[in-house]
């Protein structure tokens, strides 16, 4: 919890002057009842006091007081929300390589399901783009908020030749500023844009990821990438046994370089882990919500609660 007018804590200081004054009375009390000879006349002339309920009165009034005083400061909770007027594109790696059968039944398949998680999670006023790369980078689907069509564009990708990583990563960047065009500009400037990643093998074509990386950057769009696949990965190309292992390398470098997130999944469990992760993490935000409702509320309860005892206990409100 924080405070948005944390000037106000200083009335705290009233309170603990408020405490202090009343140990002091207390301690007068107590010193003038001792000093008084006849103890007799004393319970006569004085009036009788509830005894320890009185500070049972105080003190709620002391917190009633504390919470008035802490909900003039302001305070807020960060509140998780989903993003609004975002653009976020999904860049699948198609290339032969994700044919390997080290993850059941094999990478391709696994990949579909783990990305039709990622679909679900994010929240619908998202807009979202599919980008299938392999010799080439092509948009399969622009950002849109209609998900049946993103779903259907993942359900129809098909393997190819070759693995151009940087080439997927400037598409994307290109859907995102040709949609973004098109939106209606506001005051906050530009809405947020990530691309998500998922591949399993090297760059063999196309422009470096290097160069991709320095693109997002001065677009200021994160690139989060998944490592899909496991050393142990092999692909049978007519005959031909060939290892496919994963680039984690690179797929780290272009996260930690665009401030993206970088994840390893060697399973489809934990591909669909990873996608649902990715998908909490930028579908949604943190914002502070002020809470002095609350405060205001528990203050008053408690100031008539005080007030309550007072007077049923000693038929006076001091």
């Amino acid at each position: 919890m924080t405070f948005q007018a944390p000037i106000w804590l200083l009335l705290m200081l009233a309170v603990a002057a408020l405490v202090g004054l009343y140990v002091v009375l207390q301690l007068r009390r107590t010193a003038y009842a001792a000093r008084f000879s006849n103890v007799d006349l004393l319970a006569s002339i004085a009036p009788r006091r509830p005894g320890w309920r009185r500070h049972v009165a105080f003190g709620v009034l002391l917190l009633s007081l504390s919470t008035l005083t802490l909900a003039m400061a302001k305070p807020s909770t960060d509140v998780r929300v989903p993003r609004d007027r975002a653009t976020v594109m999904l860049a699948i790696d198609v290339s032969l390589s994700m044919g390997a059968e080290d993850i059941a039944p094999d990478r391709i398949t696994a990949a579909k399901e783990a990305a039709q998680e990622f679909v679900a999670v994010l929240p619908e006023r998202i807009n979202l783009g599919l980008v299938a790369f392999a010799g080439t980078a092509n948009t399969i689907v622009p950002p849109t908020t209609d998900r049946a069509a993103v779903v259907a564009g993942i359900e129809n990708l098909q393997l190819a030749e070759a693995t151009a990583t940087g080439e997927a990563i400037f598409t994307s960047l290109n859907a995102i500023t040709t949609f973004q065009a098109q939106l209606q500009s506001t005051d906050e400037g530009p809405p947020p844009a990530a691309i998500v990643l998922m591949s399993d093998g090297y760059r063999t074509v196309g422009r470096l990821e290097t160069q991709a990386v320095d693109a997002a950057k001065a677009a200021e769009v994160p690139v989060s990438t998944i490592a899909f696949g496991t050393d142990a990965g092999t692909l049978n190309l007519d005959g031909e046994i060939i290892p496919v292992q994963v680039d984690r390398m690179a797929l780290r470098m272009i996260a930690e370089e665009t401030g993206g997130t970088y994840k390893s999944a060697e399973s489809a469990g934990q591909g669909k882990e990873v996608f649902a992760d990715l998908g909490s993490q930028i579908g949604y935000t943190t914002e502070p919500r002020e809470i002095t409702v609350w405060f205001v509320g528990a203050g008053l309860l408690l100031a008539f609660v005080a007030t309550g005892l007072a007077l049923v206990w000693t038929n006076r409100l001091l």
